[in-house]
């Protein structure tokens, strides 16, 4: 079967390697499509019928629309530019008798033992000395370049009985032989065209190989790093990008440091929504009160994948609320807030995806299981509007590799597309959506 939106996914996510990666592909795209790019340090003179998108840190990255008309409010989404990782630390080699390691520690939290054994390489950033400026530099050093080795069962018997794993000794990454000592932010600036001396400050990551790809008896199922959350957040781009005016202004954004808390300058905690919202509307001539009117009259999709019931172990799922992948778009629950669905937002997103023709699914955790949290929370803190939580069902999540579904990323990409041309519309009657 023929997926629309799979093959472009794919070329994305190997496209970014990194989060750097993620947001500047995100840039490029809107700067082909007629969208200005905004600096913080600088003043915004926006018009109506604009179209704009302003970067944080490189790595978030928020676009927006506004309506030739007076707007009613905003038509928000949020995802995350970022997936657990190893980052290369800043004195980077640690050399032996034999061979040459990279120093690295956990970023977020991975499956550890799905990194073993696969080819690697290194992506991010580095600082560089240019006369009497600091300028940064994009890295992908797109080769074949390093491993993390097991070790062989025949040195450790009980390998197959469970495994605890150190950071800080057993998913070192292999670089090479003692030979090649003193080699590697010569091959980091090389692939950028610098001399290693000019380097002052580096952002760098592991990242695997190869692209994502198809499987499954029809092609139906998705193989591919970083589908959390890279799925979303291209699947929330394209539905922005793809989408009709409303009366609302419609909001893309794609945060970093959402795997290690959002508590960051650039993540999802910051001020950068928050900021971005109401310059929008100092602007536009709005005031205080204005801009506390439109927050009212607005809604935020907080896209982040959710668990598929899985084939082995069904028993770790909720028996009621337990996606599968084929199953349509999830809408995830939580009674600590961890997610920020209700009753409210859930009806209002459920509509949406009626209109949509799209097919919705419930996630929930096992009430005895403990689960994870995401955007919507988070960045409710300072922008408080109606908000729910979905995601896409994928197997293995903080899996090197993970698993999701093809027909899904159609359904989000559809739905996206029709959640950014609708607005809101609420009084003492109740909720309205309207085009």
């Amino acid at each position: 079967m023929e997926y629309k939106y799979t093959d472009r996914l794919l070329d994305f996510i190997q496209a970014s390697p990194s989060c750097f990666h993620v947001v500047e592909n995100f840039a490029g795209s809107l700067s082909a499509l007629g969208y200005t790019e905004l600096s913080e340090s600088q003043s915004w003179e926006l018009r109506h019928g604009g179209k704009y998108f302003v970067r944080r840190n490189g790595s978030s990255i928020i676009a927006f629309r506004i309506p030739k008309g007076t707007p009613s409010g905003f038509m928000m989404a949020a995802a995350h530019s970022d997936s657990p990782t190893f980052k290369v630390k800043e004195n980077p080699e640690k050399p032996s008798d034999a061979y040459v390691q990279l120093s690295t520690e956990k970023y977020g939290g991975m499956l550890m033992a799905t990194w073993f054994d696969r080819p690697l390489s290194v992506a991010g950033r580095i600082i560089v000395s240019e006369g009497d400026k600091l300028k940064t530099k994009l890295v992908n050093v797109d080769r074949d370049l390093l491993v993390i080795p097991s070790v062989a069962i025949h040195m450790n018997r009980s390998a197959n009985d469970g495994m605890k794993y150190s950071a800080a000794v057993d998913t070192l990454p292999l670089y090479g032989t003692a030979e090649g000592a003193g080699s590697f932010l010569r091959i980091v600036a090389e692939s950028v065209g610098v001399e290693k001396e000019s380097i002052v400050g580096t952002d760098l990551f592991l990242y695997c190989r190869g692209r994502g790809t198809q499987l499954g008896s029809d092609g139906e199922l998705i193989l591919s790093p970083k589908l959390d959350d890279l799925q979303c957040a291209f699947g929330c781009m394209e539905g922005f990008t793809d989408s009709q005016e409303s009366a609302a202004i419609p909001v893309c954004c794609v945060f970093d440091n959402e795997e290690v808390g959002s508590a960051t300058k650039q993540g999802a905690a910051s001020s950068l929504l928050r900021d971005t919202l109401r310059r929008i509307c100092l602007s536009l001539d709005y005031g205080e009160e204005r801009y506390r009117m439109l927050l009212a009259q607005s809604f935020l999709v907080s896209a982040d994948n959710a668990h598929a019931k899985h084939p082995n172990h069904p028993e770790y799922s909720d028996a009621l609320n337990c996606p599968v992948i084929g199953g349509g778009v999830v809408v995830k629950y939580n009674a600590n807030q961890h997610y920020t669905t209700d009753g409210v937002s859930s009806a209002v997103f459920r509509s949406i995806c009626a209109e949509a023709g799209v097919r919705v699914q419930s996630f929930a955790n096992r009430s005895d299981m403990a689960g994870g949290s995401t955007l919507g929370s988070i960045a409710n803190v300072l922008v408080p509007v109606k908000t729910v939580d979905i995601g896409l069902a994928q197997l293995a999540m903080h899996s090197a590799w993970e698993t999701a579904g093809a027909q899904d990323f159609d359904d989000l990409c559809g739905l996206m597309t029709h959640y950014f041309s609708r607005s809101l519309h609420e009084d003492e009657d109740g909720i309205a959506i309207r085009s």
